[in-house]
């Protein structure tokens, strides 16, 4: 009987409504004019929106990191030693 209201507490918290969506944008707007220079936009800029999934943006990650890497070393592994 637990476990029903478990994944019941999970599909609930997959729904936003358009109350908390409201309440995030004000709390957003706040901090922003807390931190808005005068030549920034009055408006807090909304944030911006990944459709990827989660595997796709830590795959992404993962190689730009193993990218810099190999850039580090690569000129490392270029040179050899006089014989």
């Amino acid at each position: 009987m637990d476990g029903e209201d478990d994944s019941n507490l999970v599909i609930k918290k997959r729904f936003v409504s358009e109350a908390e969506l409201d309440e995030r944008r004000k709390r957003r707007q706040e901090e922003w004019e807390k931190v808005r220079k005068p030549e920034d936009p009055k408006e807090c800029p909304e944030e911006a929106y990944d459709p990827r999934s989660l595997y796709e943006r830590l795959q992404e990650q993962k190689d730009r990191k193993q990218q810099e890497y190999e850039e580090q070393f690569k000129f490392k592994n270029m040179v050899r030693g006089l014989d």
